[in-house]
């Protein structure tokens, strides 16, 4: 079942999203050099940065004429070195634009200058660029991504109709120097704390299923009257999944989630997960590409302190 509301937010997305690229099947053709965008990601062992490589080419296809496209991840969501490498090989390749999912708030902003400053055009995704560091670099880097926080706190709000007003939870968290690990933890701490829930742990499962499954076996083992367990993404909340089937407490302990990944779904189905939040990866890395090809042509971007804001919407049990 989705949220009406947010059905429709994602009709308007949609339709935004069609009123910008339908000018692309022309756009260059009368320039001799078609540009070329690179996209940049995290984790390909996370199967929401495969949806949305997956998008990207399959969009890139449909419009062969106007750009090309390079793809590029890492093995796994902290190795910020690897992806700091990466864009130093798109500088050298001298792409025309850099669509990236950072995987540090922080650390990426260096490259990401010096990549400006070789005159790429440079957009944000997934995981949105600390803004203190990019003043500090005085740069300014579009950010196309979801309300992170305010998706979270769907999943969380749903989950407390199913507790009591002081059950005890655990908040499995992404890598905590990402802002969108950071936004979802206050969404889900913004749900709890009105509906009097007790947060009793907050620990990084650094976005993978090992590591979400080790913290979650920690935490019911610490925590033996622990009611829901709150996971900032699907990796991780399967990873929950298994740690409380192998505690013995399947249908006692709820797991929530994000991303709404197709590993999530069977579980969707018979209840192992009770909900997720879907933010439409195959889309997000269009979202981006879209605005970097604006900004290739020098047009004007529909922005609003500094974010182009993309869909994200409660999904729970289909009916």
């Amino acid at each position: 079942m989705k949220l009406p509301f947010a059905a429709r937010l994602l009709a308007v997305a949609m339709l935004t999203a069609s009123a910008v690229t339908l000018p692309l099947s022309s756009a260059y053709a009368d320039d001799a050099k078609k540009p070329t965008v690179a996209l940049v990601m995290k984790s390909l062992a996370n199967e929401f940065f495969l949806t949305m490589e997956d998008g990207a080419k399959e969009y890139q296809k449909q419009h062969s004429a106007d750009f090309d496209l390079i793809s590029n991840g890492i093995k796994n969501e902290s190795d910020t070195a690897a992806q700091i490498d990466i864009v130093n090989q798109m500088i050298v390749k001298k792409v025309d634009a850099l669509v990236i999912a950072p995987a540090d708030s922080k650390a990426l902003a260096s490259v990401i200058k010096k990549a400006m400053d070789a005159g790429i055009k440079v957009v944000n995704i997934d995981n949105q660029l600390d803004a203190q560091v990019l003043k500090s670099k005085n740069i300014e880097v579009p950010f196309v991504g979801p309300n992170n926080r305010k998706g979270a706190k769907l999943v969380g709000d749903y989950l407390a109709k199913q507790l009591t007003a002081g059950d005890q939870v655990g908040i499995i968290e992404g890598v905590p120097t990402t802002t969108n690990a950071q936004q979802r933890t206050a969404g889900f701490k913004d749900a709890m704390d009105a509906a009097q829930m007790k947060i009793v742990s907050t620990q990084s499962g650094n976005w993978e299923i090992d590591k979400g499954n080790a913290v979650a076996s920690a935490m019911l083992n610490e925590y033996p009257n622990l009611k829901a367990l709150l996971a900032g993404n699907d990796s991780m909340a399967l990873g929950a999944v298994s740690a409380v089937r192998a505690a013995g407490k399947a249908g006692k302990v709820q797991v929530v989630g994000y991303d709404n990944i197709n590993a999530i779904k069977p579980m969707l189905k018979d209840g192992r997960v009770l909900a997720t939040a879907d933010q439409f990866a195959a889309r997000q890395a269009v979202f981006g590409i879209d605005t970097a090809l604006k900004m290739v042509k020098g047009e004007k971007l529909e922005i609003k302190d500094g974010v182009i804001e993309t869909p994200v919407e409660l999904v729970t049990k289909p009916q």
